[in-house]
């Protein structure tokens, strides 16, 4: 392993990628901890202590930012204005068909998707931003803590507003550099990190709380997972593709055998991210419908504040656990087609041993996609359990590190990552990392 890792280092190009990979990555975290203009820094970390570490419908925000949410840093938003952007464009593929027709056109059309994502991304920044101030002036971001913006007028707010919008176009902006010229894929790697920073401090309140034992046993239990997810990651389904032999001119093309890989886990962490916003919204609606002079809520409010925003209540475990089960389904079902996939293979001469082209081809992979997508659904559901125990169990906020969308990014990226190195090494005749 340390061998590998030294002839990457030798490799003058990779080395090159490597580092500036990591110098982008180093900038990000550095924009986390720098406040916005307007904020007012000692306000915002006394209420944070005050508050602990959980934060409610924010958690899951919070932690694709790094921290940055709760800091009001020039980097609050983070990256979950580019993906919300990335899965809204992905999604209406299936509404808008010019959409389709750009998808289908090759990079010419993706280019142009790409500057939807990004046009998109910005209105995104801009009304989260607005939100995220008004929570702010509220004082309901952070607990009840107002005096967080010190001079609320109008010019101030609209600094911070457009501070938070340029802060994500600068972040999108990085994950296409880190693309374009690092190793990997950008943005993953941007919210790799987010992730991975709050592993110290989640792990380190459990060995405040519950002591030593608990926290090796945490860590052993962890690691179990990982591998499991790794296992799991994965894992696919081969379905076998046989291409007949056609003349083209004096050529033979076709004859040749391969697959379609099928994997479990074909939805990723998009479903529990549905799942998380979704549950999400009613806590925010109770919240901007809570008075603030102390006088008690309507019992609407009440009612959602019980159920609906405690992640350890039995009703929000059963939803989040269905609605990830649904959500599974509906996203597999939107950007795998059967039908595309069968009528290219007919139109390129593919078929799958024992299974006649076109409309049994189409049954045939429905068929295979309905029983694998079982499986990772309920694996997606469980993984996403592990937070919401351990909130119970050991007092942890919801973005406990060895479970639920924070687990499922680190290895998938991870593995990604790894992935890509491995091959610019055998490109040029070295070992992988891993053999």
């Amino acid at each position: 392993m340390l061998s590998a890792f030294g002839r990457v280092l030798k490799t003058a190009d990779l080395r090159r990628k490597l580092l500036f990979t990591l110098g982008m990555i180093v900038i990000y975290r550095m924009g986390t901890f720098i406040p916005a203009p307007g904020i007012s820094y000692g306000t915002v970390q006394q209420c944070i202590a005050n508050n602990g570490s959980n934060h409610g419908i924010y958690d899951i925000v919070n932690l694709f930012s790094g921290g940055a949410l709760l800091q009001l840093s020039i980097f609050a938003l983070g990256v979950m204005p580019y993906i919300t952007a990335s899965i809204i464009i992905q999604l209406l593929r299936v509404v808008i068909p010019r959409f389709q027709e750009l998808h289908d056109e090759g990079a010419q059309g993706q280019a142009k998707l790409t500057q939807y994502t990004r046009y998109l991304t910005i209105a995104l920044a801009l009304l989260n931003g607005t939100t995220i101030v008004s929570m702010a002036r509220s004082g309901a971001l952070i607990g009840n803590c107002p005096n967080i913006i010190p001079v609320d007028d109008i010019w101030h707010v609209l600094l911070i507003i457009i501070t938070l919008c340029a802060g994500t176009t600068v972040i999108m902006w990085m994950g296409e550099q880190i693309t374009e010229r690092g190793v990997g894929n950008g943005m993953s790697l941007l919210i790799f990190t987010s992730i991975a920073s709050s592993f110290p401090n989640a792990l380190g309140a459990i060995e405040r709380q519950q002591g030593a034992m608990v926290f090796w046993a945490v860590c052993g239990v962890g690691l179990v997972v990982m591998l499991a997810v790794v296992y799991v990651e994965q894992s696919v389904r081969r379905v076998p593709v046989q291409y007949a032999k056609r003349m083209i001119g004096r050529r033979t093309i076709g004859g040749t055998s391969t697959y379609i890989p099928l994997k479990v886990n074909m939805a990723g962490v998009i479903p529990l991210i549905f799942a998380s916003s979704l549950l999400s919204l009613p806590g925010i609606i109770a919240q901007l419908n809570t008075p603030n002079n102390g006088s008690p809520p309507p019992e609407w409010v009440s009612w959602i504040n019980t159920y609906l925003v405690r992640g350890d209540h039995p009703l929000y475990i059963t939803l989040y656990f269905f609605l990830i089960l649904g959500f599974t389904y509906f996203y597999v079902s939107v950007t795998f087609d059967p039908v595309e996939v069968a009528d290219n293979m007919k139109k390129y001469g593919g078929f799958i041993p024992g299974v006649r082209a076109g409309k049994p081809t189409e049954r045939y992979l429905s068929y295979v996609l309905n029983r694998i997508t079982l499986p990772g659904s309920l694996y997606l559901a469980v993984i996403s359990m592990i937070p919401l125990v351990a909130l119970i169990l050991f007092q942890a906020n919801q973005n406990f590190p060895f479970g639920g969308a924070s687990l499922l990014i680190v290895v998938g990226v991870g593995l990604d990552t790894l992935k890509q190195i491995n091959a610019q090494l055998q490109q040029r005749h070295y070992e992988g990392l891993l053999r």
